[in-house]
């Protein structure tokens, strides 16, 4: 009999939102008028520049091995477009290209936790941080925000979760899944905290250009010296330039980080495909107006669920500042009997309205937020009111 797989692997957890979503999925192929606010993607086409970079690369042969922290062009253009967009001062030594900003998070925990690390984390926080943690054998500390605190946590709180085994601290800001943003303020009292103790932070400043209302977003690590000494910063080109797909995610970080992540990179996955690269090149030193032009749109959309959302009996969200989502509380329906089921959870109510009004969200248990359905505003503007038409009778009908 063949032994068991990994401890580590066996404890990880399979998404709970994975069943709701493979049903809506053989729903839609089965041709049933399922409307899906499931999306972390931007709805957008990659830029036409951008695709035609990735298509003359191919042309020119440009589809070879890259060194593991990626083609010094495109660290370059990191650096050059984080000075512009954040006022962070790197050199290319100090950034390292993944395939996708999630595997620049898991290198980044990876690089800097040994077992029994213990790793603070912002909640609520997108699903995959805790397990992440997890799999580099560290243990992840939640410390929750509130939505009455705009589901931002105190300097006050990160205080008192930091024990002797304290690693790291991870936040996300733009957040997936609130959408709330943190002020200079914030992050000046959090990093005052981190630098106190030594901890890193894994800044994930994804959603950094998807912000809204004339906010000017701030990355943790432009604080100060010392923070940007222990921060490493994850971004990449897949938010702001609608490339999902590519895969192309980057830190940026103290050198001896850099060199460490580049090093794991080079024993597991080595650097993102070498044409995907070089149309990164492309999305960051080429013109930036529809990075604009989408994020003008995510405002409108915005601005358009938030206000018939909260008009609807029973429901309500917090006006989100970034990224694409809302956060829906649905807390009021906990107990209550719906279409003859007892809803205890956010799961309940997502799986109900998913089979009674065909309308697939995002319950937030997992992004330890429960009571809330996530809906992703990457969608049309139909389709968003299509959605809300269904939440409305839903309810009513109940």
């Amino acid at each position: 009999m063949v032994k068991p797989i990994s401890k580590i692997a066996a404890a990880i957890a399979p998404s709970v939102t994975l069943a709701i979503s493979a049903k809506a999925k053989q729903m839609k192929a089965d041709g049933i008028d399922v409307v899906s606010f499931g999306a972390g993607e931007p709805d957008f086409n990659t830029p036409e520049n951008v695709k035609e970079a990735g298509i003359q690369a191919i042309r020119d042969n440009k589809t070879r091995y890259t060194p593991a922290a990626g083609i010094m062009e495109l660290r370059q253009a990191i650096c050059k477009r984080m000075k512009e967009d954040l006022n962070l001062d790197y050199a290319p030594n100090e950034v390292v290209i993944a395939s996708g900003a999630k595997h620049s998070v898991y290198l980044s925990i990876m690089v800097c936790c040994d077992p029994g690390d213990e790793v603070v984390v912002a909640a609520p926080y997108w699903l995959s941080y805790a397990e992440m943690i997890r799999m580099a054998g560290a243990i992840p500390v939640e410390v929750h925000a509130k939505a009455s605190a705009n589901f931002k946590i105190t300097a006050e709180q990160l205080e008192a979760a930091i024990t002797d085994k304290t690693k790291m601290f991870m936040l996300n800001s733009p957040s997936n899944p609130t959408g709330m943003v943190y002020t200079k303020e914030e992050l000046e009292a959090l990093a005052a905290v981190c630098e106190k103790h030594g901890i890193y932070v894994l800044a994930d400043d994804i959603y950094c250009n998807l912000v809204y209302d004339g906010i000017s977003y701030t990355s943790i690590a432009s604080v100060s010296p010392a923070m940007k000494e222990q921060c490493i910063v994850v971004n990449g080109v897949s938010k702001s330039y609608a490339m999902t797909g590519w895969r192309v995610g980057y830190t940026l970080s103290n050198a001896t980080v850099a060199k460490a992540m580049a090093s794991y990179a080079s024993h597991s996955t080595g650097a993102p495909a070498t044409m995907a690269q070089w149309a990164a090149v492309e999305s960051l030193e080429g013109e930036q107006d529809s990075v604009e032009q989408m994020r003008q749109q995510f405002e409108l959309r915005r601005n358009h669920l938030v206000e018939r959302m909260n008009k609807i009996e029973g429901v309500s969200c917090i006006k989100p500042q970034g990224a694409f989502y809302v956060m829906m509380d649905m807390s009021s329906f906990v107990g209550k009997t719906m279409y003859g089921h007892v809803i205890e959870s956010d799961l309940d109510f997502a799986e109900l309205f998913l089979e009674k009004a065909l309308v697939a969200t995002v319950p937030c248990t997992a992004f330890a937020a429960p009571n809330f359905l996530r809906w992703s505003y990457a969608t049309s503007m139909e389709n968003i009111d299509k959605g809300l038409d269904r939440l409305e009778k839903f309810i009513a009908e109940a």
